[in-house]
């Protein structure tokens, strides 16, 4: 049954970054991608969350299963980033393709570890 966890919070989480993407997005004139690295940041915040809580008793697997895999797998979109970052550099917007490429990663892994400190502070 723990396909089945995964399949539920996917079943959220990807409505959940489209129309994420899409308000965030709309109120954003730029070519810089403010959807795809809003709904990457949190949910790299909230799996960070999750994982620590997990390791730190304060949640179960099936949790993790259902949020963290399932929610936040489909929450997240690291295949858009790549080709948003692409076809940024394809029409010449390279100082922005560069920025949602570093800006994603460095961001994603400094949401990631806030989430598990926090989820530190809160369950340890």
């Amino acid at each position: 049954m723990n396909w089945l966890l995964v399949v539920l919070g996917a079943v959220v989480g990807a409505p959940m970054r489209y129309l994420t993407d899409r308000a965030v997005q709309s109120r954003h004139d730029t070519v810089f991608p403010w959807g795809t690295f809003t709904v990457n940041m949190v949910g790299c915040l909230t799996l960070g969350l999750i994982t620590g809580a997990v390791l730190a008793g304060g949640a179960s697997s099936q949790v993790q299963l259902l949020l963290g895999t399932g929610l936040c797998g489909a929450l997240t979109t690291y295949s858009t980033l790549s080709y948003e970052t692409l076809r940024l550099a394809e029409e010449g917007a390279r100082f922005f393709a560069a920025a949602n490429a570093v800006a994603s990663i460095v961001g994603g892994l400094g949401a990631a570890f806030t989430g598990a400190a926090l989820a530190q502070a809160i369950w340890a």
